[in-house]
């Protein structure tokens, strides 16, 4: 009798080793499947994103001209960076001008084109369409457009200003009008994305919270600033990080734009030196690779740390219906 229950027990016993042994023969062979489909992402990954970030931080301590072999410099890059190179600050300056001057008029247009866009009216979609094409339009196309229309002598903006008997500035060849400018034509290009993500938001809104707020005698105002306006905070906050990122990487809009008119790649006295066109002259223009380098590694921080205040503050005025964070 007991040696038929010891029996048993070993047959169990066998059964499920052998059980767990085909188990772990199936997850291996799925685990070596997905490995092998996962490959060309991870080798496209570490061959063409994380090499050359390594290595352009190595570029940044060396003095290299694509000519001969980079030769370490320790922290020479980053000393004259900071404490020599007038342009440098001169290139974050104006940066931070266009910064402060494009992210607000970017959003303020797009929540209020996403508004307008959120009505439920005959033909919306046809609206919604036209005021998302910009986004689509090619860089070059766009540049070639807006140097057409803010010419100082023809263009289409000046001649609707000097028919109102309104100032006509030189948009495109007065230095103090080129940060604006470029501020204008980043609205006009980003408008559609940032209007979308708006509206895709407001879409979210539950629409009991405006009914309970109208039953309650709430004005269009009221509903706007204690209902729509925290709602939509938090896409507020993605649009704005977004879009932070982007403007301190402008660069095919300036230089597109200024290029062909003959006053450099970033506008008349270079009131236009975005921080990435000054990278680009160092490193295209002047060959100066491993300085570059370093002003790459140096924007590369100031992003981080943007963004790192971002979050930090974001505490205080974003509103997450979860309650997370």
């Amino acid at each position: 009798m007991f040696s038929s229950v010891r029996s048993n027990q070993t047959a169990a016993n066998v059964a499920s080793a052998s059980r767990r042994g085909r188990r772990g023969t199936v997850w291996r062979r799925e685990a070596l499947d997905g490995y092998l489909l996962a490959a060309p992402a991870i080798l496209g990954l570490i061959i063409f994103t994380a090499y050359p970030v390594l290595y352009t931080f190595y570029l940044s301590f060396t003095e290299y001209n694509f000519v001969r072999d980079p030769n370490w410099i320790g922290l020479a890059n980053y000393k004259e960076m900071l404490l020599e190179d007038e342009l440098f600050r001169k290139s974050l300056a104006s940066t931070l001008y266009y910064v402060a001057l494009s992210i607000p008029l970017t959003l303020i247009v797009s929540f209020l084109v996403a508004l307008l866009l959120n009505q439920g009216v005959r033909g919306i979609s046809v609206y919604r369409t036209i005021w998302y094409l910009p986004a689509l339009v090619p860089a070059a196309a766009a540049a070639a457009l807006w140097r057409w229309i803010l010419n100082r002598d023809f263009g289409i903006v000046n001649e609707l200003l000097y028919r109102l008997n309104l100032p006509t500035p030189g948009w495109l060849v007065e230095p103090e009008w080129t940060i604006p400018t470029l501020a204008l034509v980043a609205l006009w290009t980003g408008l559609g994305g940032t209007m979308l993500i708006f509206l895709a938001g407001l879409q979210g809104v539950p629409t009991h919270l405006y009914e309970a707020a109208a039953l309650d005698g709430a004005s269009t105002w009221r509903r706007l600033w204690n209902i729509t306006i925290p709602m939509m905070s938090p896409i507020i906050f993605f649009n704005l990080v977004l879009g932070i990122i982007s403007s301190f990487q402008a660069f095919t809009t300036v230089y597109l734009i200024y290029t062909p008119t003959g006053g450099g790649s970033a506008g008349p006295s270079d009131s236009g030196l975005l921080y990435l066109v000054y990278l680009y002259r160092n490193a295209f223009e002047y060959f100066r690779v491993g300085y570059a380098a370093a002003l790459s590694w140096a924007l590369f921080l100031i992003i981080v740390l943007l963004t790192l205040i971002l979050f930090r503050l974001q505490r205080r005025w974003v509103y997450y219906e979860s309650g997370l964070r």
